[in-house]
This record gives structure tokens, C-alpha cells and sequence, in this order.
């Protein structure tokens, strides 16, 4: 995902001053990077997630050295770091940096994503 990609489909903070998710399912973005053997280890993970939540969910993926602007938005300094989006309406995003287990994922996609806020 580029900078361009995520002010499309994700939140352009260029035009609107507060947080608003523009996407019309929930999303996960990872931060990482090529190098980084954490981001390898997930990788497969978020891949099964994907599959496993498809028509639920998005995965998107920035590679931080490429879209440094985007990384510096966040304040992204280590990776892999996730962050995970609700719907506009259903809570706010949450960061989360780390290499997870794929049980850990779920829980969060599960509770956190996948439930409306009552």
C-alpha cells in the first residue's frame, strides 16, 4: 500500500483533521519491512487471515522504508506493527506493535474488529 493507496481507501489526513476511516470493512495494516524477520514470520499468518476472514476484512501491507511519510504519521519505530481499523462508527483504531501469534490476531479481529460497539 502507498501513501496515495491509504489517503484513497484508508484516511486522508491531508483533508480531514480528525480520524475517518473511509474503507467499508475492517482493516489491518502491517507495517514492515523486507528486511525484517518478525514481518517474515507473520507474514503466512496475515496470508491464512486473510483467507480465513475474506469479505470481512482487508490486510493491507506498507513497506516502511519505502512510504516513510506514512510510517512517520504513525510514529511507527519497530516492526512489525499492526494497526487495526474498525469500521467508522464501531471504535477507534488501535496500534499494536509486535510479532503476534495467529490466535492473538483472531482475538482482536474477533473482538475488537468484528463486533459492532454497543
Amino acid at each position: 500500500m502507498t501513501t496515495q493507496d491509504f489517503k484513497d481507501k484508508v484516511f486522508n489526513y491531508e483533508e480531514e483533521k480528525d480520524w475517518k476511516y473511509t474503507g467499508q470493512l475492517p482493516a489491518i495494516i502491517d507495517f514492515y519491512a523486507d528486511w525484517c524477520g518478525p514481518c517474515k514470520m507473520v507474514a503466512p499468518v496475515l496470508e491464512d487471515l486473510s483467507e480465513d476472514y475474506k469479505e470481512r476484512l482487508i490486510i493491507y501491507k506498507v513497506d516502511t522504508e519505502k512510504e516513510r511519510e506514512l510510517s512517520a504519521l504513525f510514529g511507527i519505530q519497530s516492526i512489525p506493527t499492526f494497526l487495526f481499523i474498525p469500521v467508522e462508527g464501531d471504535g477507534d483504531p488501535m496500534m499494536q506493535p509486535g510479532a503476534l501469534p495467529k490466535n492473538v490476531f483472531k482475538q482482536i479481529i474477533e473482538e475488537k474488529l468484528l463486533q459492532k460497539v454497543v
